[in-house]
């Protein structure tokens, strides 16, 4: 019978598709922010899909070629000095221009007063008038990272994620390879647990991504014939940790006779994992190898080389000139 932690995995799987799509609710930026809503219409659902952020100076200025429409758009003092600044049938044209568009939301910062001609607008079209008390630019910041978060790509993957020396290392193979079992043993040497079974996955830069479990298996660890155990009881909130970047891949198999294995660690492999590429190492699993003790050692090697010191270059350098020689 598959354990409930692999159930999840596999619920998480068939979700993957809708997952992908994320959105946020306004009423969840509105609250997760602290925003103050100036007109809200309470019988529409609306959802921001877009990390971006915009400034529509320009289209308070009357040019709307490539207008950002689908952003979150912020009016800061700047442009609602400028907006005030318009005689009232010009002001009157561009403001109901803007609103036009299908814009999420639109945020006034610095407390600033929304006009009586501006909500009007925005009732009329059907737009959503927030106001922040903070300066405008330290608003675009904390909008944005958190839009970032909330809307980052993101997928489940079957694995176990370990921080070894402040690497991320994420452990990967078939069912009852022995994941679990190594996790464990890295735990009692002193590395972390992020995550067992399954590990929730979001790009978080362009170059940069990041694991950590899901909440309701977060410090739980399945070993087989033994159930379920919980790390942080176990071992001390020192064995586990909640988010991790993931640096490298060791993919564990089962060895197979006569199949070529990398000795020297020259020949570099890399995974996909939502589109950033990351390096990825494939250790054979036989009686008799310690596993452990051979991921750790992969990762102190990583962590070298990002150094700059690649011992397996070194040696092929030193062999390539002695065989000139």
């Amino acid at each position: 019978m598959p354990s409930w932690l692999s159930i999840y995995t596999d619920f998480s799987e068939r979700r993957k598709g809708v997952i992908d799509e994320r959105n946020v609710p306004v009423d969840e930026f509105v609250r997760d922010l602290n925003l103050e809503v100036l007109y809200k219409n309470e019988g529409s659902s609306y959802h921001i899909q877009s990390a971006d952020i915009n400034r529509p100076g320009l289209q308070l200025a009357g040019f709307f070629e490539h207008f950002s429409h689908d952003r979150v758009q912020v009016i800061g003092k700047g442009e609602y000095k400028y907006f005030n600044s318009l005689s009232n049938e010009v002001r009157n044209e561009r403001l109901r221009k803007l609103l036009s568009y299908e814009i999420p939301v639109l945020v006034l910062a610095r407390g600033l007063e929304a006009r009586t001609d501006f909500l009007k607008a925005a009732q009329d079209y059907n737009r959503i008038i927030l106001r922040s008390q903070m300066a405008t630019t330290r608003f675009i910041n904390k909008a944005s990272a958190y839009l970032n978060e909330r809307l980052a790509p993101f997928k489940t993957i079957h694995g176990v994620l370990v921080d070894i020396y402040g690497i991320g290392v994420l452990i990967m193979g078939k069912s009852g390879v022995g994941k679990s079992e190594t996790a464990l043993e890295l735990i009692k040497r002193g590395h972390r647990l992020v995550a067992d079974d399954a590990v929730e996955i979001k790009r978080i830069e362009e170059d940069v991504i990041r694991g950590e479990a899901p909440e309701i298996i977060r410090c739980l660890m399945e070993i087989r014939g033994i159930g379920i155990l919980d790390i942080k009881s176990l071992y001390g909130v020192g064995a586990i940790r909640q988010n991790k970047i993931i640096d490298m891949v060791v993919e564990l198999e089962n060895w197979e006779e006569g199949k070529y294995y990398d000795r020297l660690g020259i020949d570099e492999e890399y995974m996909d994992i939502l589109g950033v590429p990351i390096e990825k190492l494939v250790i054979p699993v036989k009686p008799g190898r310690n596993l452990a003790m051979i991921i750790e050692v992969a990762a102190k090697n990583f962590r070298q080389k990002k150094m700059g010191y690649n011992a397996a270059e070194i040696f092929n350098q030193k062999l390539m000139k002695k065989l000139k020689d």
